[in-house]
């Protein structure tokens, strides 16, 4: 029962942003998940599993209870990584943990966002959970964690970079495939999900059947992929040909604007879901590109990935720009009262970025402090030769450095996209630093040491 109401009580530390603009967050994206089920409508350009965790706690009623699902699940995955990284779990450190998190990070911002970011953080400590602390884990809860993380890992496409990168990463620091297989279940389960949900939706048994369309994207906008149109044109016959000479553009431009290229015919008429259609295009321009241009592609990745691993502030999602058109629609199917909540909230009446300036401005040097703190638990950790909490530590660096690469090298670098997992690194510092029980040790562990110390006891002991 105390596990439990400790829990619920992190998980109410999450809640302050929400209860400060009175009512849960939007983004402009937040209409593509919620209108899955409301309208319905499938957007193109997102998978349908986080407007289904949506819908299982909305059902057309609120959308507070899809935010206090969200709280509680980071709560309880903070209690499970506390565990891990200390041997044990307490009261005062778990509230201790989410309290600090809930001020000093951009975790409870997320958190309480009708997004899947919050998932972008979410998904690595359950694959780093299950590959270096499963005999710290209950079999309920590790199952509890492939399934977790299989939803965390389904709900953006920009997590399945990470969640391959850190099962090869699990691979490698513990050095065996089993901890390796673990962590790849839960990758493995929403993989083959997508690509059933994707092979009954389009006929085409596919990861992603238009994601090639956002890759294009960021490699004109970078300049590769323009040089290539402009070389293959017009024998090529691609409809981009008669755009040569507007490439290369803005990336949001391109896939957004009604008067870009993927949305307009060269007579001017608009095209229905023109970045859908342009996906197979997309597919051989991207080929070609890769093959013609190694080398500018690599620099640009690098360029955007640097440029992404700095860009870590909330602000930019806390605006009302666009939720009128956007995210109002999808409320506007809920009661009457959660149009009218939504209506007064701080954040649809633009006041929420005041409001929250103050509240953030500790949030970049915490994440600048907290760099050096790690490296120091970094050492700690081998020093003491606890390889899971030196995995776990190294682990969640990775993630973050995957995410930058991911999200800035494959399609645009924004604050958004590293803000929702920069509170990793807060977390990596507190716990790593964090007094031990046990002295870090397994359970198994734990027992040998006992024995050793009663065979040492025995033998130092006179004989009768």
């Amino acid at each position: 029962m105390i596990p439990i109401l400790a829990i619920l009580a992190g998980a109410a530390l999450f809640l302050w942003p929400a209860l400060l603009n009175g009512y849960p967050l939007v983004f402009i994206d937040s209409v593509s998940y919620l209108g899955q089920t409301l309208f319905p409508e499938w957007p193109w350009d997102k998978t349908p599993v986080y407007g289904a965790f949506l819908h299982l706690f909305h059902w057309g009623w609120s959308l507070w209870p899809p935010v206090l699902a969200q709280v509680v699940i980071l709560s309880h995955l903070l209690w499970l990584t506390q565990r891990a990284m200390r041997g044990e779990a307490t009261v005062a450190g778990h509230l201790l943990l989410c309290g600090g998190l809930a001020v000093l990070t951009s975790a409870p911002w997320f958190a309480v966002t009708l997004m899947p970011d919050v998932f972008a953080g979410i998904a690595p400590l359950c694959l780093l959970l299950l590959g270096f602390a499963r005999d710290r884990l209950t079999l309920a809860e590790a199952v509890w964690l492939v399934l977790l993380g299989a939803v965390a890992v389904a709900a953006h496409l920009s997590h399945l970079p990470t969640a391959l990168a850190l099962v090869v990463f699990i691979g490698i620091a513990a050095r065996g495939v089993v901890p390796a297989l673990r962590a790849a279940l839960p990758v493995a389960i929403a993989m083959g999900g997508l690509v059933a949900v994707n092979a009954w939706a389009t006929g085409r048994p596919t990861l992603s059947p238009n994601g090639a369309v956002f890759l294009l994207a960021r490699l004109q906008a970078d300049g590769p992929a323009a040089a290539t149109i402009r070389a293959h044109c017009p024998r090529a016959g691609w409809h981009l040909c008669g755009f040569v000479d507007r490439l290369p553009m803005d990336s949001d431009t391109f896939l957004w604007d009604a008067q870009s290229p993927p949305n307009r015919t060269l007579a001017g008429q608009p095209i229905p879901m023109g970045g859908m259609r342009l996906a197979p295009e997309a597919q051989d321009i991207i080929a070609a590109t890769l093959r013609e241009h190694p080398l500018e592609v690599a620099q640009a990745m690098a360029r955007n990935t640097l440029m992404q691993a700095r860009m870590f502030e909330v602000g930019d999602t806390l605006g009302n720009r666009h939720l009128a058109a956007s995210a109002r629609r999808a409320v506007a199917r809920l009661p009457a009262s959660e149009l009218e909540a939504f209506d007064d909230a701080a954040q649809m009446r633009g006041e929420l970025p005041m409001m929250a300036q103050s509240l953030l401005a500790p949030q970049v040097p915490v994440v600048l402090a907290c760099l050096a703190l790690v490296l120091v638990a970094l050492l700690r950790a081998a020093w003491r030769r606890d390889r899971a909490v030196a995995g776990m530590l190294l682990g969640m660096l990775v993630a973050i450095a995957v995410n930058a690469f991911a999200t800035g090298a494959l399609s645009l670098p924004a604050d958004r996209y590293q803000a929702r997992i920069i509170w990793l690194l807060p977390l990596a510092a507190a716990l790593g630093l964090a007094p031990r029980f046990g002295a870090g040790l397994t359970d198994t562990e734990r027992v040998r040491a006992r024995m050793n110390t009663w065979q040492t006891s025995s033998s130092s002991s006179p004989s009768s």
